[in-house]
């Protein structure tokens, strides 16, 4: 028997364990309360930790058995990864390949292999900021491989780009916002061929469009620099252009109820946008008049502020994390504070809640649970590895030759927990080289 028609069988024989299927878990299995521990360290409770090749941003996938992983390497990110483990021990089922189209400089200044792949039925599609975009069976037999830099100008960005495809229908939703000719598009899921291509206007984001439907009717809503907009995701056509925001460049919007999402912005590295950012961190509901589509605000809030980890919302309650470790909780019906409270890390993953918890996982390896609601109360700090002794990527740090920047780079050459992924039963949390899974 073939390898592959071997892999296929077994993958079709093996009970589902569960589905993370993208970005956030959109899609994802409900999970129970007790569906990971509330405590763990370097040695308990971590079931197995798999090194990866290169370094990755992206936050894993699964989808079965199967966990799927990207990364990129070489001193100008000349070779993309995609890693397929299994679920139950870490091993590597099948490992696949791609060739920067648009080779740039790696750097801790741009990302690297930073948008999360999204995985379904018929297999994982997989977008790089390189502009190179592929799919792939379960089996690991190439799909598609197709370079939307190619086929429509190379991306203009000195740090990169980060948004994560949306799997819609037959359809796969691409966001593509750089200095340059920027636009969203939707292909083919099964061939890759462009289905259609809305141009927008040029612009510096890292956030992923979103899916919102309201009343049957289906929405991709993209949060990025300067406006938030919606499309129709069947045919490419803009149906508003919300543009009473700034600062709403690296946080993606969390749905919340029919309709209801939240959108946050932030002051920025110099506080270049902090006028706007006071009136852009809000909870926002689609209306729906005939044809016509808008987006209304619900409420703001001038006191909170996200950096890198972007709202979530958990039994009635939203939660914002900044640069310091601040957690604002929320009401999410009104608005209203409940609390600010300091934990011991900043988080550039997004926070998840299960059950009465919320486990927040910091940058440089603490994940904090907190009770979910509106009083703050630590459950448990859980560390994976030691921020003051965790070796450096010395080879980035050094290639730089600018004072500023080489500490600039030392800061951000260490391990950070990038993303998770979580099924009943397995908690998976990914370093730049590293997946651990926690059970």
């Amino acid at each position: 028997m073939v390898p592959s028609l071997l892999l296929a069988l077994t993958l079709l024989a093996t009970p589902e364990t569960g589905r993370w299927p993208a970005f956030q878990g959109a899609g994802h299995t409900p999970l129970t309360p007790d569906a990971v521990p509330l405590t763990w360290n370097e040695t308990d409770h971590v079931a197995w930790k798999v090194t990866t090749p290169g370094h990755g941003q992206s936050s894993p996938v699964i989808w079965g058995e199967h966990v799927y992983l990207t990364s990129v390497s070489g001193p100008n990110k000349e070779t993309y990864h995609l890693v397929c483990l299994n679920l139950a021990d870490g091993s590597k089922l099948w490992e696949k390949s791609v060739t920067s189209t648009d080779p740039v400089k790696n750097s801790v200044y741009v990302s690297r292999a930073a948008p999360t792949p999204v995985v379904d039925d018929a297999g994982v599609y997989v977008f790089f900021e390189s502009g190179d975009f592929g799919s792939w069976t379960h089996a690991g037999e190439l799909q598609w491989l197709r370079s939307l830099s190619t086929d429509y100008g190379k991306f203009q960005n000195e740090f990169g780009l980060a948004a994560s495809p949306v799997l819609y229908q037959d359809r796969l939703i691409q966001l593509i916002d750089h200095d340059g000719p920027s636009y969203i598009l939707a292909l083919d899921k099964a061939t890759g061929t462009t289905i259609w291509k809305t141009d927008r206007t040029g612009r510096r984001s890292w956030t992923s469009p979103v899916l919102v439907s309201k009343s049957g009717v289906d929405v991709v809503v993209a949060s990025s620099d300067g406006s938030i907009d919606g499309y129709d995701p069947t045919t490419g056509k803009q149906l508003f252009n919300f543009t009473d925001i700034g600062g709403n460049t690296g946080t993606t919007p969390c749905v919340f109820g029919e309709g209801k999402f939240l959108v946050a912005a932030s002051a920025g590295q110099r506080g270049e946008n902090a006028e706007l950012a006071k009136k852009s961190n809000m909870a926002m509901e689609l209306m729906i008049d005939g044809d016509t589509v808008r987006p209304e605000v619900l409420w703001r809030n001038a006191e909170v502020t996200p950096t890198f980890s972007s709202p979530m919302v958990h039994a009635g309650y939203a939660y914002w994390i900044n640069r310091s470790g601040i957690i604002s909780c929320l009401d999410v019906a009104t608005g209203d504070l409940k609390y600010t409270q300091r934990t011991p890390q900043t988080a550039w993953a997004t926070s998840v809640g299960i059950g009465d918890r919320i486990y927040i996982f910091g940058k440089d390896g603490v994940t904090t649970v907190i009770a979910a609601g509106p009083e703050f109360q630590i459950l448990a700090e859980n560390t994976l590895w030691d921020a003051e002794t965790a070796p450096k990527d010395e080879t980035l740090i050094s290639q730089e030759t600018e004072p500023q920047r080489q500490r600039s780079a030392a800061m951000f050459a260490s391990p950070v927990q990038y993303g998770v992924a979580i099924v009943n039963g397995s908690l998976l949390i990914r370093s730049g080289t590293v997946l651990f899974c926690v059970r």
